[in-house]
């Protein structure tokens, strides 16, 4: 298992805060904006920014804000969905784009799809890797969080601050527990509520000696290296920021459009627990203009655990909406 390497990174001044961004692919290129989830950070994308530069489109990963080399402000309140959305809008402006088709994956893919209720004037497209384009919902997030996993849901726990530290000084541990293998499809139905305790599986997970065995991760041990390296620099707590502004953000979505109209897609993963494949059963009603696939035996890590597959339905995608 390996991962290609990154192109080098740039700072870039997008607003309220600078971005540390990637950049590849030739200038006059379709521009393609690639935005990472939580625990991640550009550096998921390396299998899709090759191929999408080889493929002739101009392609743009920065580390969202809060995450590894760009600016993360410590207030909660500065990772809102509408300074996060300033960022997209900041960044294609400071690069003199226009619009951009968006690709987005776990976090990356509830900003972009909030992105394109909010700012759908800088979108060509947009694609969820595993994140669904969802209805909003008819009470606060947190409340539903509570109901499917109780005080110890892992988003539940994340708006306590102590939480920043809850991996803080273990960062290998931990991406060697976050990064593990999925269940098989079969089991999904069976999972309990405690799947949802992250901070409590992953002190069972230290406390029975850590990861056995290279096949019980889907991740390669080297690039886990740089995320454990990387964020025992940074901490956690930027990323961690984003959970806690969950209801803040159900409150300014509400009235707003979630209906879209610009070319989507979605491809989701059959193995993922947290994000399943049922949850795009809204998608049909709220796009207007959609193609959706389903990626078999891989879970919530697509861009490592079937990064060809996905590499070729982005291209596909682009080339048949886009030339």
């Amino acid at each position: 298992m390996t991962h290609p390497s990154m192109p080098p990174a740039r700072r870039i001044n997008v607003g309220q805060v600078t971005l540390s961004v990637h950049e590849a692919g030739p200038a006059g290129g379709l521009p393609v904006l690639l935005l990472h989830g939580w625990p991640e950070l550009a550096l998921s994308w390396a299998a899709q920014i090759e191929a999408l530069a080889r493929a002739g489109y101009r392609v743009i990963a920065p580390d969202n804000r809060g995450f590894g080399a760009s600016d993360a402000p410590h207030q909660v309140d500065a990772y809102h969905v509408d300074r996060l959305t300033g960022d997209i809008a900041g960044l294609l402006d400071a690069l003199g784009i226009e619009k951009a088709v968006m690709v987005g994956h776990d976090w990356g893919g509830i900003l972009m799809w909030h992105a394109a209720c909010l700012i759908p004037e800088r979108f060509l497209g947009a694609v969820g890797v595993n994140t669904p384009h969802l209805p909003r919902g008819s009470k606060p997030p947190l409340e539903v969080f509570r109901e499917l996993g109780g005080d110890e849901h892992y988003i539940v726990r994340f708006q306590d601050e102590a939480a920043d530290n809850l991996f803080t000084g273990r960062e290998s541990d931990f991406f060697d527990f976050v990064f593990g293998a999925p269940p098989p499809s079969a089991d999904l139905e069976k999972l309990p509520p405690s799947i949802t305790h992250l901070p409590k599986r992953f002190e069972n997970f230290v406390a029975r000696g850590g990861l056995k065995s290279e096949d019980d991760v889907v991740v390669p041990k080297q690039t886990r290296a740089q995320y454990a390296r990387i964020y025992a620099q940074t901490g956690f707590r930027g990323g961690i920021n984003w959970y806690r502004n969950f209801d803040a953000n159900w409150q300014r979505m509400g009235g707003v459009d979630h209906r879209l109209s610009m070319p989507c897609l979605m491809i989701s993963a059959e193995c993922d627990f947290m994000l399943p494949p049922k949850l795009t059963a809204w998608m049909p009603a709220l796009c207007k203009d959609l193609e959706m696939h389903v990626i078999e035996d891989i879970g919530h890590w697509t861009q490592y655990e079937a990064p060809e597959t996905l590499n070729a339905h982005l291209l596909d995608w682009l080339g048949r909406r886009f030339g």
